[in-house]
């Protein structure tokens, strides 16, 4: 069992290992070999003790997560285009970032609100409310997810999602990160980032109603303001689940998730396999541990020599 939690995300054509002091890329290149490269994590709180207290922790991990996984998914896209891995600058991934947020927040939290607000103005009970607004916000996320996984593409990323997951259980089992070893656990997680915004949306049903019905100012305002509340406590949550993943009551209340899981991960072949443990095996060397032993060895190079080989 290593003593870091390790988690990930799948790329395009490759997946991302967040270790505790940083993380490590593979991909599977045009020409079909592995490339790696690793990255210290810095976002300026990381390594401070604050950066480890209950409640802010979980905010440090999601800024780390959504800066470093974007500018990462960029980099996947033009590295699958061709073998000129071109990245881009701080202010591009930083205004994509934006961008992304307030899409999110508009799309998943305001329009709920809004559909909520329209279809039951003449409900005197505001609880009604609510639970319209988690209903309508549930049926956009799974619909998204539907949706877009019925792209090839997205697909893939799917299958690097599985391939992620899976590499995870078979290090938390103390299993050598063998393609045979990785490939008998299961796609889901109980810590998925899937599971995570489950978590996020049952919390805001919670959350809001207890804002109950305001004028429209206060509602869409006390939307904005909760959710870093929401996403802090959401984080502990699933922390707590990972824990005591075999405790009973934890798998009821975290199965919702797990079948989301269903959507948003998919069996990969060996070749993600792969991928996946090289990946893992260089954010494990990067925090300076030790692999599992008997994992395998397979051929990989580093992304700035795949990168100038491609351009000679």
């Amino acid at each position: 069992m290593p003593r870091f939690t390790y988690g990930g995300q799948a790329l395009i054509e490759g997946v991302l290992m967040r270790g505790r002091d940083a993380i490590a890329v593979a991909f599977r290149a045009p020409s079909g070999g592995i490339v790696w490269a690793e990255e210290r994590l810095d976002s300026g709180f990381h390594g401070s003790r604050w950066a480890r207290l209950p409640g802010v922790r979980g905010l440090v991990v999601l800024y780390e997560t959504l800066v470093t996984g974007t500018r990462w998914l960029v980099r996947s896209a033009s590295l699958a285009a061709s073998e000129e891995g071109v990245e881009l600058g701080r202010g591009a991934v930083a205004l994509m970032l934006g961008l992304t947020l307030v899409a999110g927040v508009g799309i998943f939290f305001l329009l709920p609100l809004l559909i909520a607000s329209v279809t039951t103005g003449g409900v005197d009970n505001g609880l009604v409310q609510h639970l319209v607004e988690g209903l309508v916000r549930v049926l956009i996320f799974v619909g998204y997810l539907l949706v877009v996984g019925r792209s090839p593409d997205v697909r893939r990323v799917f299958q690097y999602h599985g391939a992620e997951h899976m590499t995870i259980h078979a290090l938390e089992a103390g299993d050598p990160l063998t393609t045979a070893a990785v490939r008998r656990y299961p796609t889901a997680h109980p810590r998925c980032g899937t599971e995570f915004l489950v978590i996020v949306i049952a919390l805001s049903i919670v959350a809001f109603s207890l804002v109950g019905r305001q004028s429209v100012g206060v509602m869409v305002g006390a939307r904005i303001v909760l959710i870093p509340v929401i996403a802090a406590v959401g984080y502990e949550l699933l922390r707590l689940g990972g824990r005591h993943r075999t405790n009973p009551i934890i798998k009821t209340v975290m199965y919702p998730g797990i079948l989301i899981q269903m959507i948003t991960t998919k069996e990969p072949t060996d070749d993600m396999i792969e991928v996946a443990i090289v990946s893992m095996e260089q954010a494990i060397l990067g925090d300076g541990e030790a692999l599992p032993d008997g994992s395998a060895e397979f051929d990989r190079k580093p992304l700035a020599d795949a990168v100038v080989e491609a351009a000679a």
